[in-house]
């Protein structure tokens, strides 16, 4: 059964991402596009286009060409749009990064994009440099502000604003690069096109009933711009619609209340793990919060209970959507008004995609509601493909267009999907992928490891942290190598989000005839412990 959007499908138009995100600049000129919260530093609409434009022109003028590849490597600011669509306009392809990752995780992704330039902050000049010199083909690293050794990126707001014209095929040339590690595996560039990104801004602002992101918005960007989630749904849906986008470079709850207060925010993109610290948070009723009308969740998935207590709390429906990078990233949204919300779903089928259900083992389809399979998706918004990896391609999007998400939930009778697990083995630490491949990798580096497995371990705050099963080698058996210092040795050597929280030791690791780590054995063990 082919389960598709109750709204009626949407007009999509061939034109460059840059193109829509500034369809209303020259009418809001003077409206605030980008705000940094911590200084008030604002960027109009017409600053906005203007920043763009002359980015654009630099970037040609020293060579950067159709195809060429732009590295980000920072937290939220204004000008990450303003690079970011600088290099699109001119046919290039943009690559975020985790401002959090080590200078070996961001080597990899250097190398694996092949990136040209690299943008970064000062903070993390250092980093960025290692990684460079470990990557090979960085010609040059811009900062924003300054710092020595580094390009300002102020020298390329110094070019005119007359980019040179490129012709840019919107269904076949390549955005944006985001990492995702999909179903499995380590992580993977996700090839997401021109065409896909609007069609997704189009379905979402098409979706009948859900009204957010609009001009009369004020959205708060404290979700990463490197996440498919802050870089789509916050900051390219926000500016499209012609709203206010409200960055914050980290998150604090204190701050956070203040800035919701302090810009009188409106919508609120979300976690599950920011949404536990409101509803905790004794100091909420503190902060004037009234002009929140609506708070908005996503990246994993959202309790039922939380979601009664946060929107009696604000007094603001707070609303479920689902997606994932492969699909730029939006499937389902909740609709805002005119219909009873239930709570713990994740929406309805956003315009334009078609959703099946299948079981898991045979691959069978399932007909009818209340049967839980996994979920396949096709639409515009549905990724070109892995870089350089067609097999894994090949794996996770089959011949008829189908995309194998992983995700295994169900749909009710009126056409709302509820997600309740995961075939897929990554894990969701506050939203953000953990892939248990590459931890694995790397503990199977230590001199005293000989075998090990990491799986997913519910978690209040998180959601899901990484918990490792080790085998020591039989000289150590004694066990004199502590779990602490393991947990250690792997913080020094990846991001925080990967960091393992948990480690126990056992005789052998559960693994099938062909050698392949049973993990679904351990990730069971855990969750009847848990019971």
């Amino acid at each position: 059964m082919i389960i598709r959007s109750t709204s009626p499908d949407v007009a999509i138009p061939e034109v460059p991402v840059t193109d829509y995100i500034l369809r209303h600049a020259e009418r809001l000129a003077n409206k605030p596009a980008l705000i940094d919260a911590p200084s008030g530093r604002t960027l109009t609409y017409g600053q906005l286009a203007d920043g763009i434009k002359r980015v654009a022109t630099a970037l040609a003028q020293r060579g950067f060409r159709k195809g060429d590849v732009f590295a980000i490597y920072s937290p939220n600011l204004p000008e990450y749009a303003v690079v970011f669509h600088g290099v699109a306009s001119i046919g290039g392809i943009v690559t975020t990064v985790n401002p959090l990752y080590t200078a070996g995780e961001l080597a990899n992704q250097l190398k694996d994009s092949k990136a040209k330039l690299l943008i970064t902050v000062p903070p993390f000049l250092d980093k960025a440099k290692e990684a460079a010199a470990m990557a090979g083909g960085i010609e040059d690293i811009y900062v924003f502000g300054a710092a020595e050794g580094a390009r300002p990126f102020s020298e390329l707001l110094q070019a005119p604003p007359a980019p040179p014209k490129v012709t840019i095929d919107p269904k076949n040339d390549v955005v944006v690069l985001p990492y995702s590690s999909g179903t499995t595996g380590l992580p993977k560039g996700v090839m997401l096109t021109h065409h896909n990104l609007v069609a997704n801004l189009c379905q979402s602002a098409g979706m009948q009933n859900f009204e957010a992101f609009t001009e009369r918005d004020v959205v708060l960007a404290v979700l990463p711009y490197f996440h498919i989630y802050g870089m789509v749904v916050i900051m390219k849906l926000g500016l499209a619609g012609g709203g206010t986008v409200v960055s914050m470079p980290r998150f604090d709850m204190q701050e956070f209340l203040t800035y919701v207060q302090q810009y009188k925010l409106t919508v609120l993109p979300l976690v599950p793990p920011i949404i536990l610290g409101m509803v905790k948070h004794p100091a909420l009723s503190q902060f004037d919060l009234s002009s929140v009308r609506l708070v908005f969740s996503g990246a994993a998935p959202l309790g039922e209970e939380l979601v009664k207590q946060l929107s009696v709390k604000l007094g603001c429906p707070v609303v479920q959507g689902y997606g994932m990078t492969e699909a730029s990233p939006v499937t389902h949204l909740s609709p805002t008004k005119n219909t009873v919300f239930k709570p713990g779903s994740c929406g309805r089928v956003v315009p334009n995609t078609e959703v099946k259900l299948v079981d898991p083992a045979s691959g069978a389809e399932l007909d009818g509601p209340n049967k839980e399979g996994e979920l396949l998706m096709r639409g515009p918004q549905i990724m070109k493909g892995y870089l350089n990896r067609p097999g894994d391609t090949a794996d996770s999007i089959d011949r008829e267009g189908w995309y194998h998400t992983g995700d295994v939930g169900y749909v009710d009778e009126d056409g709302w999907f509820f997600i309740v697990d995961r075939t897929k083995e990554l894990i969701k630490y506050k939203g953000m992928q953990v892939a248990p491949a590459e931890l694995e990798a790397l503990l199977l580096t230590h001199p005293n490891i000989l075998d090990a497995a990491v799986v997913r371990k519910a978690d209040e705050e998180a959601g899901e942290v990484p918990k490792a099963y080790i085998v020591l080698k039989a000289d150590d058996a004694s066990k004199t190598t502590k779990a602490e210092a393991i947990s250690a040795w792997v913080a020094e050597r990846v991001a925080p989000h990967k960091r393992i929280r948990h480690i126990e030791f056992i005789d052998a690791i559960p693994k099938s005839a062909s050698g392949k780590i049973l993990r679904r054995v351990l990730v069971d063990m855990e969750k009847q412990r848990g019971a």
